[in-house]
């Protein structure tokens, strides 16, 4: 009995593993929880484009958009889809993970495989060009000397630009007055027009809240640089729901980091303005646990709603 029961697992075993190296052998969805045109889903369909070269044998990856509640509705539907490797998602950090504190979330840090980040895009302080105010040192004394009377306008509540306010007040000492739009043009353009004294956004024309200089503003000073303890940038990556198969985690995981070794695909997002900062795995299962981590402080001591 026991030589039959080995002989059917060993068949078993002998047609499964064929069929798992066959993999994809239908379309892969990448869900993006935002509209398209907006920066991750140019993100996704960049990635998308290549991933379809780097997984060979007529791979195809198409983009479906699924959008409202800041995202929340397509990082469900990746929480929630089968781990078979036909359904991944785009995941932005912190927002996705912020987004667990101030609501009911069907999703946790736990909820997904974390395959690979492709961008970090640092936040910068940003003021008008006809702002009184030319460094970031003069905006700070501003703050500290009159608390609460500049003004701060943030894309929303509860995401990367609302903590990197947070964050720089905290290293320096300041107290500023938040101001949160329905997006980042709106703060934009209230910044434009004087309705608010500086912004937190990415990538822009001022003190930048990562380690190092960014390759697309190497004239821009971080943060650290200046003696403040802040870091705060825009990730967007590339996850699959919790529990995928270890053999096709491996596939995808060596696929995206072949995409992010092209040299095409380094020219398309450097001139999308796509920032990249490349972590894969482990590390990029760390980064969003740090993440989350930061978000749930900052939510434990300034709740947001």
């Amino acid at each position: 009995m026991r030589k039959t029961l080995s002989a059917a697992l060993l068949a078993a075993m002998a047609v499964a593993t064929p069929a798992l190296a066959e993999y994809p052998e239908k379309p892969i969805e990448v869900i993006v929880g935002y509209s398209a045109g907006g920066g991750t889903d140019v993100m996704a369909r960049t990635v998308a484009k290549f991933l379809e070269t780097a997984l060979g044998d007529g791979a195809a990856v198409v983009v479906k958009n699924m959008p409202g509640a800041g995202g929340q509705i397509g990082f469900t539907e990746v929480a929630n889809a089968d781990p078979d490797g036909y359904t991944l998602g785009t995941f932005n950090l912190p927002a996705a993970l912020a987004l667990t504190n101030d609501r009911n979330a069907d999703y946790d840090v736990t909820s997904y495989t974390y395959l690979a980040n492709f961008v970090e895009d640092p936040n910068t302080v940003v003021v008008s060009a006809e702002s009184e105010f030319e460094t970031l040192d003069e905006l700070l004394a501003a703050a500290k000397a009159d608390p609460g009377a500049i003004t701060v306008g943030l894309s929303s509540l509860g995401g990367n630009d609302h903590f990197s306010a947070n964050m720089i007040a905290q290293a320096s000492g300041a107290e500023f007055t938040l101001v949160p739009f329905k997006g980042a043009s709106m703060a934009r353009t209230a910044l434009m027009g004087k309705h608010v004294a500086a912004g937190t956004m990415t990538l822009s024309q001022t003190a930048s809240f990562q380690d190092e200089r960014s390759a697309f503003r190497p004239d821009v000073p971080t943060a650290k640089e200046l003696g403040y303890d802040a870091q705060m940038s825009s990730l967007r990556g590339i996850v699959a729901p919790a529990g995928l198969d270890p053999e096709v985690e491996a596939k995808l995981e060596a696929a995206l980091s072949a995409v992010n070794a092209m040299e095409e695909f380094q020219a398309m997002m450097a001139e999308q303005g796509n920032p990249i900062s490349f972590v894969s795995g482990d590390a990029f299962e760390a980064v969003a646990v740090q993440q989350d981590g930061v978000a749930r402080a900052i939510w434990e001591e300034t709740p947001w709603k």
